[in-house]
C-alpha cells in the first residue's frame, strides 16, 4: 500500500507549482510541443524544461517525440491531475491567456502543413480522390464499433477524420501517422472542433507502435494496409495492442485492376481478398467476420476482427 501513496504525493508535488499547473492545463486540452508551450506561457525553453521533465517523471505528462519536436499531453495515469484541473477557475485570466495563444499557434501550424499539402499537389483526402462514397464507408465503421469503447486507436489516421467521427462514444481516441504534416492538420481539425482533450494524435510506426500489449478496447486500419510493404505484419501490431476483448476493424479496397494506382499513387496492393486478409488476421490470432462490401467506382471492404477463441478440450 506504500507505493500508491507514494505515487499520489509524488504526483501533488510535482502539480503543487505554478508554472506546472499551467503546463498541466494547457497540455489537457491537447498535446502540444515545447516551442509552443514556451510561446504560450513566455518562458524559455530551459527552464520549462525542468518543469515538464518533473511532470513526466509524476506520470503527469506523457512525453512523444515526433521528429524534431518534442509533444507533451496528459499521461492516460493522470486521474489526480484531471481532479486537480477541475478545481481551477474557467476565467482565469492566466489560463485563458494561455489557451489563446496556444490555440493561435495550432491554427498557425496546421494551416501552414494545409499549404504545404496544396503547394506540392498532394491530395491526402484519398477517399475523395478515389471517388469513394465516403458517407456509406463511415456509416458501416460505426455501425461495426461497439456504442462505447474505452480507449480507440486508429492507425494511420491521416487528418484525423475517423476521430473526430467516433469522438463522442470514446472515452479517450487516438490516432497515430507517420507523416509529421498530416498529424499538424489533425491537431488543427480536432482543435477547432473541441476534441483535443479526448482524441489525440502522434507520430508512430505501424509496425512498431510505442503501446503494451493490450492497450485498446478498438483498433481500427481504414485505407491503410494497400500503401503497406507488409500487410501481415501491420496487422499482426495492430492484434498485439487489441484488449482480448476488442474488436479489429480493417477497412481498404477490394481486389481491382486499376492499375494506375499501383504506377502513379504507390499503392502497394491492388486490393485484398477474404482469404489474404483473413489468413493474415488468423496469423495474428484474431479471427475475421464476414465482410461488409460498399460499392463505389472502387468496391470497398470492411473485416471486423476478434480475439480467436481458443478450442476448449472435449
Amino acid at each position: 500500500m506504500i507505493k500508491p501513496m507514494d505515487d499520489i504525493l509524488a504526483q501533488l508535488r510535482a502539480a503543487a507549482e505554478p508554472t506546472r499547473l499551467r503546463l498541466l492545463a494547457l497540455c489537457a486540452r491537447g498535446a502540444l510541443c515545447v516551442t509552443d508551450l514556451c510561446a504560450a506561457l513566455g518562458q524559455s525553453q530551459p527552464r520549462l524544461s525542468r518543469h515538464l521533465k518533473l511532470l513526466v517523471e509524476a506520470g503527469l505528462l506523457e512525453r512523444m517525440p515526433e521528429g524534431p519536436n518534442v509533444y507533451f499531453s496528459l499521461s492516460a495515469r493522470a486521474g489526480l491531475a484531471h481532479a486537480i484541473l477541475a478545481r481551477l477557475p474557467e476565467d482565469d485570466p492566466l489560463l485563458a491567456a494561455d489557451r489563446r495563444v496556444a490555440a493561435r499557434l495550432g491554427a498557425e501550424r496546421a494551416r501552414a502543413a494545409s499549404e504545404a499539402f496544396r503547394s506540392a499537389g498532394a491530395d491526402w483526402d484519398e477517399m475523395r480522390a478515389l471517388g469513394l462514397p465516403a458517407p456509406a464507408i463511415e456509416a458501416a465503421l460505426l455501425g461495426a464499433l461497439p456504442p462505447r469503447i474505452g480507449r480507440l486507436l486508429d492507425i494511420g489516421a491521416g487528418t484525423g477524420q475517423l476521430l473526430e467521427l467516433v469522438a463522442d462514444r470514446c472515452g479517450t481516441a487516438l490516432g497515430v501517422d507517420a507523416s509529421r504534416d498530416m498529424l499538424a492538420l489533425a491537431r488543427g481539425r480536432l482543435a477547432e472542433r473541441g476534441l483535443a482533450s479526448r482524441c489525440a494524435v502522434r507520430q508512430a510506426d505501424m509496425y512498431r507502435l510505442p503501446f503494451p500489449d493490450a492497450s485498446f478496447d478498438a483498433v481500427t486500419l481504414q485505407m491503410v494496409l494497400h500503401y503497406a510493404e507488409d500487410p501481415a505484419a501491420a496487422l499482426a501490431e495492430a492484434a498485439r495492442v487489441l484488449s482480448p476483448e476488442g474488436v479489429l476493424l480493417v477497412l481498404d479496397l477490394a481486389p481491382h485492376a486499376r492499375a494506375e494506382l499501383i504506377e502513379g499513387q504507390a499503392h502497394r496492393w491492388p486490393g485484398f481478398d477474404d482469404a489474404q486478409i483473413a489468413g493474415w488476421l488468423g496469423a495474428a490470432g484474431c479471427a475475421a467476420s464476414s465482410p461488409v462490401e460498399i460499392a463505389g467506382p472502387l468496391n470497398v471492404r470492411l473485416w471486423s476482427a476478434h480475439r480467436a477463441t481458443a478450442a476448449q478440450p472435449a
